[in-house]
């Protein structure tokens, strides 16, 4: 890999400007907690509540356009003018999947199920055994199924466009807008596209270490008998710091072999799964579920409980859940669509979409159908009351730690467990590093990565506002719904993304 040329200048109001609004945020969050606990709850109202349906909306509609894409005359394109893909299928669909997800996948894999187990999707009271476990074995492979990675492979294919085909130098959503945006590109709106692009993207990334930070101190205090605190958390964060830190700075080729260490040890952890658990129930719910998800796709892609709103009341589950994700999906865009559209150059849009979602949704049914169903083999046999440790407050690093105790082999598999969220974590990281660091480049030449100077501010960057964070539970909650609310203005430029490429495409 060349080194980039010294001439090229540093965009120090994408660089600086949105690490200012995060830290300002975050300590408005952190000295008045009480009135920003009120004002974010009032704005989760609106944006949830009240404007929730354009979440439901644009999920089932980019997933559409993106099949549809894939189908039409421009789906034969290819992206760059290589004659066969920069990277084979497995290391590209590694990359695709261990990038994209982070260690969340395995922590939600193992306890998301529970919840929607003495959840009421679809109003559903008083269901029968069987009805609970179809619902809790099938909404997480909806919730992390075909929608979630339509909002990364649709954009990546515009990505992807942009930078192989109409070779532009900047890698930022205002240039993916150019078609439309024209000159204002240059001017406050692209820049104010760009800016708050990053913030949004901080905001949901520093959220992100919240959710698995806990069980992997917990598994490591399980397995060497250490006491898990403050202190061991931020030990944790430093040594998946050092890790994705190390991948970053040496470039694509170590995070492409990062994400094969990635794949290698997830699927130790299956094999373990499997080899210690039910088999055959594995299989059949896992069956069933898939089967249940494409029955009942398009209900559950927009279902919104209406009932809710009336004095009968409602469960409210698809704002608690399915409006969650839809909006912490859209918050990633900023960062994955353009990884995804880096590793993909070679590729046609066809293979692109068709390729991405496949290579996705075997990762993560994979992970859901295995992990999850491990767990619900416990609830629905009697072994442990997992959906009920839950519901009456327990930690779900503890309910998780029940699930590991059935294992013959916990100590093995927390150890392996512990090695698979930080591959996880490292490969997630260093995507989205590197990703960042190119929008801090004003020319960026095709081909080139960004320099490792900025390349490592802002992998410090990703670590340390976590790190700040690990004090205090209340201003990680607020972190996490302001994420949600930046998720709509996102979305819109999402749909200006979209337009753009399309306007692009047709004047070919």
């Amino acid at each position: 890999m060349k080194k980039i040329s010294k001439d090229g200048s540093i965009d120090w109001m994408i660089t600086i400007v949105p690490l200012l609004i995060i830290a300002v945020l975050s300590a408005l969050l952190m000295c008045f907690p009480e009135k920003s606990s009120d004002v974010v709850a009032f704005m989760r109202n609106i944006f949830v509540n009240d404007l929730g349906f354009f979440y439901i909306m644009l999920g089932l509609g980019i997933l559409l356009i993106a099949i549809g894409l894939a189908f039409s005359k421009y789906g034969q394109i290819r992206l760059g003018n290589t004659e066969k893909p920069k990277y084979s299928t497995f290391n590209w669909g590694a990359m695709i999947f261990t990038s994209t997800m982070a260690a969340d996948i395995l922590y939600w894999s193992l306890i998301e199920w529970a919840y929607y187990y003495t959840a009421t999707p679809f109003a559903m009271d008083n269901m029968t055994l069987a009805q609970k476990q179809d619902m809790a074995s099938s909404y997480p492979l909806f919730h992390w199924g075909p929608i979630p990675w339509a909002f990364y492979i649709l954009p990546a294919c515009a990505y992807a466009y942009m930078m192989f085909v109409k070779h532009r130098k900047r890698q930022t959503l205002s240039e993916a807008c150019r078609p439309i945006l024209k000159e204002k590109t240059d001017k406050a709106p692209g820049r104010i596209i760009d800016v708050f692009a990053i913030v949004g993207l901080l905001a949901g990334t520093a959220t992100t270490f919240s959710l698995a930070t806990p069980l992997l101190t917990a598994a490591l205090g399980r397995v060497f008998g250490i006491e898990t605190n403050e202190i061991t958390s931020i030990l944790v964060l430093c040594f998946i710091g050092a890790v994705f830190i190390f991948a970053v700075m040496k470039g694509m080729k170590a995070i492409s072999h990062l994400a094969t260490i990635c794949v290698v040890i997830f699927c130790v952890l299956v094999g373990i799964f499997i080899i210690c658990g039910p088999k055959i129930y594995l299989i059949e719910t896992g069956i069933t579920a898939i089967g249940t998800v494409v029955n009942n796709f398009f209900h559950m892609s927009t279902w919104m409980d209406p009932l809710r709103l009336s004095s009968t009341g409602g469960s409210g589950f698809p704002q608690d859940w399915t409006i969650f994700y839809w909006a912490y999906w859209i918050a990633w865009f900023v960062a994955t669509p353009f990884f995804i559209a880096k590793i993909s150059e070679g590729r046609t849009i066809k293979q692109t979409i068709l390729g991405g979602l496949s290579c996705g949704l075997l990762g993560t049914y994979t992970s859901f159908i295995v992990f999850g169903g491990f767990g619900l083999h416990m609830q629905t046999t009697g072994v442990a009351d997992l959906a009920g440790m839950l519901a009456e407050g327990a930690a779900p690093s503890d309910v998780i730690l029940t699930v590991f105790d059935q294992l013959p082999v916990t100590e093995i598999a927390l150890v392996v467990l512990v090695l698979a969220m930080v591959a996880f974590y490292a490969s997630t990281f260093d995507a989205i590093t590197l990703v960042v660091a190119s929008y801090s480049e004003r020319d960026l030449v095709e081909g080139k990565e960004p320099r490792k100077k900025l390349r490592a501010f802002w992998a410090v960057v990703f670590l340390l506002l976590p790190i700040a964070l690990l004090f205090s539970e209340s201003t990680l909650s607020n972190l996490q719904t302001i994420s949600i609310i930046a998720a709509l203005p996102l979305g819109i430029i999402m749909i200006l993304i979209v337009a753009s490429f399309f306007k692009e495409l047709k004047r070919r």
